[in-house]
């Protein structure tokens, strides 16, 4: 199932927010699959993250999940 974005929505790599939190980017998978991040898939497979998101949590506000 896929998730619309809206357009003005900035999307990260698991390489961007890795160097954000200063972890390995297979840290940043790990956290999707448990949960803690939400991961969007492009087309080809590879996973995104929603910057807002990611922001929110580095600054230590819960995650909220919303319908994905």
């Amino acid at each position: 199932m896929a998730t619309r974005i809206p357009e003005s929505e900035a999307l990260l790599t698991p390489a961007e927010v890795a160097t954000m939190f200063r972890v390995d980017p297979k840290t940043v998978t790990r956290w999707a699959k448990a949960g803690k991040l939400s991961a969007i898939r492009t087309l080809g497979g590879h996973r995104r993250y929603r910057e807002s998101e990611v922001r929110a949590l580095l600054a230590g506000i819960p995650h909220q999940r919303t319908g994905d």
